[in-house]
C-alpha cells in the first residue's frame, strides 16, 4: 500500500528544517480490536533515513511507541537554492516510501 509522505523545508537563520509527515498507523502490537477482542499486529517505522544532495545527514530509529501518522523534524546546515533534500523510509512489514524536496 503507498502510503502518503510529505515534506516541508523552511529556513531559519542560517539552517533549513526539514519536516516530514508520513501517513501511518504505527501498531504497537498491543492494541485490541474492539469488534473481535483480538491484537492488531504490530505495524510501525523502523528507520528513517534523510539526505542532503545525496549524502546522509540523519537517520531515525524508531519503535512501536511512536504516534499515528508521525511527524518528524531535523535541521540542515548549509543547504543552499537548488539543493535536492530526499527522505525514506522502512516499516517492520517490508513497506517503504519517501520524498524530497527541493530547497528554495
Amino acid at each position: 500500500m503507498a502510503r502518503l509522505t510529505k515534506m516541508k523545508l523552511k529556513k531559519i537563520g542560517d539552517k533549513h528544517q526539514a519536516l516530514v509527515l508520513v501517513n501511518h498507523p504505527m501498531e504497537t502490537g498491543r492494541r485490541k480490536d474492539s469488534k473481535t477482542g483480538e491484537l492488531i499486529p504490530a505495524h510501525f517505522i523502523q528507520k528513517m533515513e534523510f539526505k542532503h544532495n545525496g549524502n546522509v545527514v540523519a537517520e531515525a530509529n524508531l519503535a512501536s511507541g511512536v504516534s499515528k501518522n508521525p511527524l518528524i523534524g531535523i535541521e540542515i546546515v548549509g543547504a543552499k537554492a537548488g539543493d535536492k533534500v530526499e527522505v525514506s523510509w522502512t516499516d517492520n512489514n517490508g513497506e517503504s516510501g519517501g520524498t524530497d524536496a527541493a530547497v528554495s
